[in-house]
């Protein structure tokens, strides 16, 4: 079973992902960021490249795309918080936008 994040994880986890542009969201325990691309086609592109990675491991993200703006929400919602599996696919997320 999944569970939330311990205060460790959190500094361990949330760190490196908040010092790359990512913040926790108000009101909620999740973390949202807003990727800019070029034009649509890359940000479409970029959403196809982590809905696989999202399929492949079970857990969706929240977002809304405008034009090359992608607006990301990650928690667990079974949970009611993050997890580890929000850690992971922010991350994958990060890696897919380099």
């Amino acid at each position: 079973m999944t569970e939330r994040l311990t205060e460790v994880q959190r500094a361990e986890g949330l760190a490196p992902l908040l010092h790359s542009g990512w913040e926790m969201v108000e009101g909620r325990d999740a973390i949202s960021k807003t990727f800019t691309f070029r034009n649509f086609v890359e940000a479409f592109g970029w959403m196809t490249r982590c809905a696989l990675w999202a399929e492949k491991w079970n857990h969706h993200p929240e977002w809304l795309n405008v034009y090359g703006r992608v607006e990301v929400t990650l928690s667990s919602h079974d949970i009611g918080g993050l997890t580890e599996r929000d850690v992971r696919l922010a991350r994958k997320m990060e890696s897919l936008a380099e």
